[in-house]
């Protein structure tokens, strides 16, 4: 007699995906690590497609959080601060601290609307503008390098992938029951019992 658990699974299977499972976290861990580290490729990517030696001086001590409140700026421009923070998922406070800095910086100015001083918008200067084109430069590279790694891949692999992706936007990892999984999904698609 074959035991299942609580979701209906057959125990063995659920061993026998273990070690799979554990393989695919350990890839999930590198590959946000790789991501992490580059930032700095990125960067490099930047100051070699530059020939204007005031913005690579200033790529050196730009965060990366900069760069997307400027880049925010530069799609949206003339553009309050809790704008940038609803579209970009940035808080508020830290687009504040961003936008002082940017414009210590010289990459952004304020501007005030006519009738009303409290009311700031944010747009680039020149040199600001030249920051954001190039930023969209290295976005357009990566999208680009992304397109021809996944061309590798099957339609099939890459229906799997999107649904992977897809359920992971929709699930906790801290709790799991709180996003949709398979079971559920399966519960879904039956009629519901009379």
């Amino acid at each position: 007699m074959e035991h299942t658990s609580n979701s209906g699974r057959r125990a063995g299977e659920q061993d026998s995906k273990e070690p799979l499972i554990r393989q695919i976290m350990e890839l999930f861990g590198q590959v946000q690590r790789r991501i992490e580290a580059e930032d700095d490729e990125e960067r490099q990517w930047m100051v070699r497609n530059c020939d204007n030696a005031a913005i690579v001086g200033l790529l050196k001590d730009t965060t990366v959080t900069e760069l997307h409140v400027l880049d925010a700026i530069g799609r949206l421009e003339p553009v309050n601060g809790i704008t940038v923070s609803r579209q970009f998922g940035i808080p508020k406070g830290s687009v504040s601290k961003i936008t002082r800095r940017l414009t210590a910086k010289g990459l952004i100015q304020k501007q005030f609307l006519p009738n009303n001083k409290k009311e700031v918008l944010f747009r680039t200067t020149s040199l600001g503008r030249e920051l954001f084109r190039l930023h969209e430069a290295l976005h357009r590279q990566i999208e680009q390098g992304v397109v021809r790694f996944l061309q590798k891949y099957d339609d099939a692999e890459l229906r799997v992938l999107a649904r992977i992706l897809q359920d992971s936007v929709q699930t906790s990892w801290v709790n799991p029951q709180a996003g949709p999984g398979p079971e559920d999904e399966a519960r879904e698609a039956e009629p519901p019992s009379v």
